[in-house]
């Protein structure tokens, strides 16, 4: 590379250096703060500057994806400052309310921000599933051809101990994963103390097993020049020997230390002393210090010399806090400069008192970079985020079955988009972890066939083997076979319901998963949900209607997951006409991008749209006569209606949600014999009663005087003496706060425990939930004044 290219990467990598400790600084030691420090992780960015110096300033076009460490996001914001992305006033606000965030966030940072980070692991996965998605899209011809990136990760070293990493480099091998690149910031230090040694071999040997290739970047170009000079050989090999600890421990020290060691150890009175004479203790230091993750020339160096797109891995050797104070302490995970520190670091990088916060302070010819930034392939066209037009839905898919369950009815409603075709049909990309069949996907790709970038026979058909499946592999293909890894259908969902934004074409990605498993991959379902992907996620079979598979494969507490995960609409339908609104609404629903103001009817922000989360089951119901008109599809998407309506002096209400409808029928009815207005209440949604009932508390909090839930409007004619009795097939707590929208006494019925084999009969005869359990429960209460009580089974 050519000379001028290098000075000017590296006047930036000092300014960013600069200005990441300075912002944390700024943030703990300046700025009034609250009664914790603030944090900010110095150390931890300081070893990446060099490394996103000379991707963001060399390597990088902008057609490029990047997922930055988390503890790196002071590096990122300085960048984005550098580059007029970024305002002052965010970077002073660091960590603080309104502030650049913690850990790069696509929805909570101003800056651009392709894919958010925080939960170690997850930001690293997910690059490869967007590399996937990149593939399926750029084979499609609607998507109007797809200018292939590179999905790019930086990594600490130590989110290699998170298990969704090799689950994920397994399904990228599976599906011949391409352009992507993780850049691997090899500190060897974590939290709590310092990587074992020789686990480079290891990391090596896992990338090379799933087809990675591995670029080694241990020696910068100031160490590998000495090791050119006479006694350099004998250097080169102390250092590849060097434990970690006592690498990072004579850093600490200083170049004094670095003499005494090496001169202890190898200095031989002859050219290895000699080599070591010629240098200063500062001079030293500074070439102990030359790794391959400090040397922007040899970083950017290796980053030119990649010319495929086979996935590459880069394990680039740093030093946490590398050019601070910090370098090297085995303590430097969490910690702070101090003042004197700060002092000593702020002179030592030219940095005028007054000046800290000018984006060029560090640089001497700022005209000159200015010019340099002005042509940075990255940032040339300027913010790169897309847009994609909404996809208009046709309606709902209506069935005519008798008897039918709703995981049944889901296959067939994507069936019957299949088999009809149009946009919605082309943009749904359906995908599980090996539970394609069993969670009635199969009607569905068989029309509409496997994904993969060259196609592939099905071995079956050609050899004539009777078989219900037709798997063939194509471009064409709209379904992504996944293993059994829920972590990785979440990373994928998350990816895909980004493309709309990372590569401006809309899909509408599909994912099922038996519902207990949601569990397996929550966190990468809320690092899903807070990127702001749009996705539909269908949790089937749930509950304990799966009762021959035991407890293991029986839900409790979903709902819970539904009602509280923001970004997520939780719908839970008994009935297949309400499963059909339900999915026409969410294809619309996925695509909105409103500015969040509420709906004052229900107080719900449905503008700003989100994901879907449908729990349903196999258990086959008989259905009732179809309901179509207007206000029932409201009411289905509100989150309830009235299955029967309670007159003016009800003392009951029994209230459902999901596949216990039968049971709460049949005790109604044989509770109505000599009572009168007994009413049955559908619940569709308890997250989104709930949501819209606690807004409409916040919004009457502030004035609103009349804000009005959906289910505020629904039970306010109950009278006071009215008892509610809430089932559900899941936990008692989903339904259970229905008595505090009016202050009516609650019954809540439904499942704490873990099941066991059996039929759905006996183990609802178990809990409580058949007809029997609801009106055993039900006529033991007295109707009369309303009381606090509450019983639980």
């Amino acid at each position: 590379m050519e000379a001028e290219r290098v000075s000017q990467l590296k006047a930036i990598e000092k300014q960013i250096l600069w200005l990441s400790c300075w912002m944390i600084h700024h943030a703990n030691n300046i700025r009034e703060k609250g009664e914790v420090k603030v944090g900010g992780h110095q150390a931890s960015s300081a070893s990446m500057v060099s490394i996103m110096t000379a991707l963001y300033f060399h390597a990088l076009r902008a057609r490029d994806r990047v997922a930055v460490k988390p503890h790196a996001s002071p590096v990122f914001h300085a960048i984005q400052y550098l580059m007029g992305n970024q305002t002052r006033e965010k970077l002073e606000n660091f960590r603080g309310y309104g502030g650049a965030q913690s850990y790069p966030s696509r929805t909570k940072d101003i800056d651009d921000v392709d894919l958010s980070t925080g939960s170690v692991g997850l930001g690293v996965a997910i690059t490869a599933f967007a590399s996937m998605m990149q593939d399926y899209l750029a084979a499609k011809p609607w998507a109007g051809g797809i200018e292939l990136g590179r999905m790019v990760a930086l990594v600490g070293d130590a989110e290699l101990d998170e298990g969704n990493i090799y689950e994920c480099l397994q399904e990228g091998w599976k599906h011949d994963l391409r352009n992507t690149w993780w850049v691997i910031d090899y500190n060897r230090q974590s939290l709590d103390g310092v990587v074992r040694e020789g686990l480079w071999q290891r990391i090596e040997a896992v990338f090379r097993a799933f087809g990675w290739d591995v670029v080694v970047l241990k020696h910068g170009a100031m160490q590998r020049a000495a090791f050119e000079e006479a006694g350099g050989e004998r250097l080169r090999d102390w250092i590849d020997r060097c434990p970690n600890q006592l690498y990072s421990a004579l850093t600490f020290q200083g170049g004094a230390a670095w003499r005494s060691r090496l001169m202890d150890e190898i200095g031989d009175q002859g050219d290895v002393s000699a080599l070591l004479a010629r240098r200063s203790d500062d001079d030293l230091s500074a070439l102990m210090n030359n790794l391959g993750g400090h040397c922007v020339e040899s970083l950017a160096d290796a980053f030119d010399a990649i010319d495929h797109d086979r996935p590459t891995v880069f394990l680039a050797y740093t030093i946490k806090g590398w050019g601070t104070p910090l370098a090297g302490h085995k303590d430097n995970h969490a910690g702070l400069m101090t003042g004197a520190q700060m002092a000593d670091f702020q002179a030592s990088m030219d940095v005028k008192a007054g000046k800290e916060w000018d984006p060029f302070a560090t640089i001497a010819r700022p005209a000159a970079l200015r010019e340099f930034l002005s042509k940075v392939p990255f940032f040339e066209k300027g913010p790169r985020r897309h847009k994609a037009d909404k996809v208009r839905t046709t309606g709902p898919v209506m069935l005519d079955d008798r008897v039918l369950s709703t995981q049944a009815g889901f296959g067939k409603i994507l069936d019957a988009l299949a088999k009809q075709g149009g946009d919605i049909a082309e943009r749904i990309v359906t995908t599980a972890p090996d539970v394609t069949v069993s969670t009635n996907l199969g009607p569905w790709v068989n029309r509409r066939g496997l994904f993969a970038r060259e196609a592939l026979a099905d071995t079956f058909r050609d050899e004539r083997v009777p078989s219900a499946q037709k798997w063939m592999f194509s471009p064409e293909g709209q379904h992504i076979e996944l293993g059994i890894a829920e972590m990785n259908l979440f990373l994928l969902l998350g990816a895909a319901g980004l493309s709309h934004s990372l590569f401006g074409a809309r899909v509408l990605p599909i994912g099922t998963v038996y519902d207990p498993f949601v569990a397996r991959g929550l966190d990468a379902l809320n690092y899903a949900c807070y990127q702001d992907a749009r996705f539909m996620i269908v949790g089937t079979p749930s509950g304990i209607t799966l009762a021959p598979e035991g407890g293991a494969h029986q839900s409790i507490g979903s709902q819970l997951i539904g009602m509280s995960q923001d970004g997520l609409a939780a719908f839970e339908p008994a009935f297949l006409d309400e499963l059909s609104i339900i999915m026409d609404w969410s294809f619309d629903y996925m695509q909105r991008d409103g500015d969040g103001d509420p709906d004052e009817r229900t107080w719900l922000r449905d503008e700003t749209g989100g994901s879907v989360y449908l729990r349903l089951t196999t258990r086959p119901l008989e259905q009732p006569r179809r309901r179509d008109d207007d206000a029932f599809r409201q009411s289905v998407i509100d989150g309830a209606y009235w299955l029967r309506k309670p007159g003016p002096n009800a003392e009951m209400v029994v209230a459902y949600q999901g596949v216990v409808a039968p049971e709460v029928i049949e005790a109604a009815g044989r509770l109505g014999d000599g009572r009168r207005d007994i009413g049955v209440l559908a619940v569709t949604s308890a997250d989104r009663l709930n949501a819209g009932w606690t807004a409409a508390q916040r919004a009457r909090r502030r004035g609103h005087a009349n804000a009005t839930s959906h289910i505020d409007a629904t039970l306010e004619k109950l009278p006071p003496h009215c008892t509610i009795v809430t089932v559900t097939d899941g936990h008692p707590a989903t339904l259970a706060w229905l008595g505090g929208v009016a202050g009516h006494r609650t019954v809540p019925l439904g499942v704490e425990h873990f099941g066991q084999t059996g039929t759905i009969a006996d183990l609802y005869r178990h809990y409580g939930l058949d007809a029997d359990g609801i009106v055993r429960i039900a006529s033991s209460l007295t109707a009369g004044p309303r009381i606090r009580e509450t019983f639980l089974l």
